[in-house]
């Protein structure tokens, strides 16, 4: 099972957060033959958020990878309900080289925050995440 820990300074306040790499999706990828080593990427701050149903993506990264969106979807957030937000199908690449080669994520503001990218419960779903608090780590399986 491909794992990775991170031990965070202080886990409580910074929360768990990873660097991944986005690029587009494998099958994007495939399906346009352009090759993985050419493909644009982004690499990004992201927190694990077991709050969050779905992967979230910072507006505009969508534009910088150069991918249309494949869907869009309503989206409540703690301060406003029913946003329109587009969705996209990217690879999700994570310490270790933890792959996620294809999953729909939702673009959205997050301005504010230290990061620019949520992992949400749709990829969650498919992991263990264990936060150890004391140790100021967490480890993530899939």
């Amino acid at each position: 099972m491909p794992s990775f820990t991170q031990r965070i300074p202080n886990l409580q306040q910074i929360g768990p957060v990873i660097e991944v790499v986005i690029t587009p999706s494998v099958p994007f990828l495939q399906a346009n033959n352009i090759s993985a080593a050419i493909a644009n990427s982004v690499r990004v701050l992201a927190m694990i958020d077991t709050g969050a149903t779905g992967t979230v993506i910072s507006q505009g990264l969508a534009k910088q990878l150069n991918i249309n969106p494949v869907g869009t979807m309503l989206m409540h957030t703690p301060s406003s309900n029913n946003v329109l937000c587009y969705q996209f199908d990217v690879q999700l690449v994570f310490p270790n080289n933890v792959n996620v080669p294809s999953i729909i994520v939702s673009e959205a503001a997050l301005q504010g925050q230290h990061i620019q990218c949520l992992i949400g419960r749709d990829l969650l779903q498919h992991a263990v995440l264990i936060y150890t608090g004391y140790d100021n780590s967490f480890t993530l399986s899939f």
